[in-house]
């Protein structure tokens, strides 16, 4: 048996619940080998961030090199990139090793509300990574600050944005209904042959560190697996669903607590 293997380029959380550590337990639960890119250092646990160090972007370069060099990557899942030049060096590395699927999560803000993307560098991100994602996967705060827009308060506004996004290039945009209101999380996935939306109960829980890093995962470990890009985002959200809907269950820190990623096996 030969496993699939996936990538992930993101910064790391030392508390274990978001970034390269969800990434990799991600792909661990779905039977998905992980590789991964630290593009920085945080320090930060269930209740914030309380600093940042970025990892130098030739080492981000040596990094992707390495692993490529070397590794059959199926899929690769962009998470934190932190600067701008980190994004030169990681869109330099996708047109030299040219992935087939590259899921990018346009991580901007941490749960807790700090910012983990510098604001100089949200032009670099939208000119140098969107259009070499095969999916682009933001919230609607991400979907709002990408387009210079306010956040979308109806379906009408999700749908614009949304088909705003799709025109910067990417293959597809899955739209997070995560931070929305009503009974229903609804996710819009656009793609140029149209819109879908993939709606799952509303979870009363706080402990949702890392919810969007582990969506994203999951669906690059669906790409790995050879699943389309429907099947894929499907399974990922019932996936997801199911570890905030167990999160409760870990007790883990004293603020926003990490999903359950390892719900199907304890």
């Amino acid at each position: 048996m030969t496993i699939p293997i996936a990538l992930t380029v993101a910064g790391s959380d030392s508390s274990g619940g978001a970034g390269i550590q969800a990434d990799l337990k991600t792909f661990a639960a779905l039977g998905v080998y992980g590789a991964s890119v630290i593009t920085a250092l945080t320090a930060q646990n269930t209740t914030g961030v309380s600093g940042i160090h970025l990892v130098p972007a030739e080492f981000v370069t040596a990094q992707i090199d390495a692993v490529f060099g070397d590794l059959d990557i199926r899929a690769v899942k962009i998470g934190m990139v932190g600067q701008q030049a980190t994004i030169e060096a990681v869109a330099a590395g996708l047109a030299k090793w040219s992935p087939k699927h590259v899921v990018l999560d346009p991580v901007m803000v941490a749960t807790s509300g700090d910012h983990l993307l510098a604001r100089d560098a949200v032009e670099a991100l939208r000119s140098g990574l969107i259009p070499r994602a095969s999916l682009l996967t933001p919230n609607l705060p991400e979907a709002a600050a990408l387009l210079g827009e306010p956040l979308a308060a109806d379906e009408a506004a999700i749908e614009s944005q949304g088909r705003k996004l799709l025109a910067m290039g990417c293959g597809a945009v899955l739209v997070k209904g995560g931070h929305g209101q009503g009974a229903e999380s609804i996710d819009y996935l656009f793609t140029p042959r149209g819109t879908m939306a993939l709606a799952a109960p509303r979870i009363a829980t706080a402990n949702t560190h890392g919810t969007g890093c582990s969506l994203s995962s999951a669906i690059a470990a669906g790409l790995a697996k050879g699943e389309d890009l429907e099947t894929a985002v499907r399974q990922a959200k019932g996936w997801i669903s199911a570890a905030i809907s167990e999160a409760d269950r870990l007790g883990v820190g004293h603020g926003h607590g990490p999903v359950h990623h390892f719900h199907r096996f304890y």
